[in-house]
């Protein structure tokens, strides 16, 4: 779904030759993304909240309660990772706001603009992200 918003909101940015990594007209670009997408979904949110409460019935059939039980417990799964999701949001915002935004967490080097623009909260460049997924695949065996 993040996806889906990403796409539909924003141009991709083209970098300008020379242009250093990570300029105001760069962070000012992902955070437009971040805001944009946090806010469409604090939207999603409070109407499902909305939908929900105004949907509350009672059914007497016990086969009718329980899909509605399960509709509800699989929105409140899906808001609750969006929940997270915007939490990540802010945190990222934050990471604008202290300018360490665009660096791998783990080994300092440049994300990347197109990666960023792929996945905006992104902290590892696509070298430590891989090597994570291994360590993860390993472990899981």
């Amino acid at each position: 779904m993040a996806e889906e918003l990403l796409q539909k909101h924003f141009t991709p940015y083209v970098p300008q030759s020379g242009e250093e990594y990570m300029n105001s007209e760069q962070l000012a670009h992902f955070r437009g993304i971040l805001e944009t997408v946090k806010l469409q979904l604090m939207e999603d949110i409070e109407r499902t909240v909305h939908t929900m409460q105004d949907e509350a019935t009672v059914f007497a059939d016990p086969n009718d309660r329980a899909s509605q039980e399960t509709d509800i417990a699989i929105e409140l799964r899906n808001r609750d990772r969006e929940r997270k999701l915007i939490k990540k949001i802010e945190d990222t915002i934050g990471l604008i706001d202290s300018g360490d935004y665009g660096y791998c967490a783990a080994c300092g080097v440049e994300i990347g603009i197109k990666r960023l623009e792929a996945r905006p909260t992104a902290t590892l460049c696509i070298d430590c992200k891989t090597l994570e997924e291994v360590r993860e695949k390993q472990i899981a065996k």
